[in-house]
């Protein structure tokens, strides 16, 4: 005969696996966001010179 679980445990397992689904995601922002920050934040101060194929460009930063 066949075992199956009850229907209370598995609608339990798959709020269980939304939670950490949620969970992954969140973090995985807060990571992203803090490498953004850290880029932007140590992104030097001053004057930028660029040389294209447009020309030649000086930005203040």
């Amino acid at each position: 005969m066949l075992d199956l679980p009850a229907a209370g445990s598995y609608v339990c397992l798959m709020k269980q696996n939304n939670l950490y689904l949620i969970i992954g995601a969140l973090v995985a922002a807060v990571i992203a966001l803090g490498i953004y920050v850290y880029r932007e934040e140590s992104k030097p101060k001053g004057v930028e010179l660029r040389i294209d194929e447009t020309g030649i460009s000086v930005q203040e930063k």
